[in-house]
């Protein structure tokens, strides 16, 4: 699990870096609370950005982003609102983004790095 675990950090902060790099405006990272926790949120001209990150070694096992299913999707709505409910003041339009990210931090090889912005069920 730690292995897990340190690639996700890893990927977290590559996607980070990328975002910014796009002009996103990092608010808050691995924000909690009972529903559950949002990786990234950031903001993105007049949009409100609730970012999850998968990060894989390798697609042997398929593409991160199929492991984005509509259960999750929802999950991530409803936590950027509840995000939201922490947080007053007007935050824009809500969104959810999601960074795809395979590769490894030892690999000779940069990762390949793909943000799909705007996703829906």
């Amino acid at each position: 699990m730690a292995k897990k675990d340190d690639v996700g950090r890893w990927g977290e902060q590559l996607a980070v870096e990328h975002l910014q790099r796009r002009g996103y405006e990092v608010v808050d990272r691995n924000w909690r609370c009972p529903q559950g926790e949002i990786d990234i949120v950031a903001k993105r001209a007049d949009a409100l950005v609730v970012v999850e990150v998968k990060t894989r070694s390798t697609s042997a096992f398929g593409h991160p982003f199929e492991a984005v299913t509509p259960a999750k999707l929802a999950r991530l709505n409803r936590l950027g609102f509840a995000w939201c409910a922490a947080h007053p003041g007007w935050h824009g339009r809500l969104r959810v983004d999601v960074v795809a990210i395979v590769g490894s931090e030892t690999s000779a090889v940069a990762p390949s790095v793909t943000v799909f912005e705007g996703v829906r069920a």
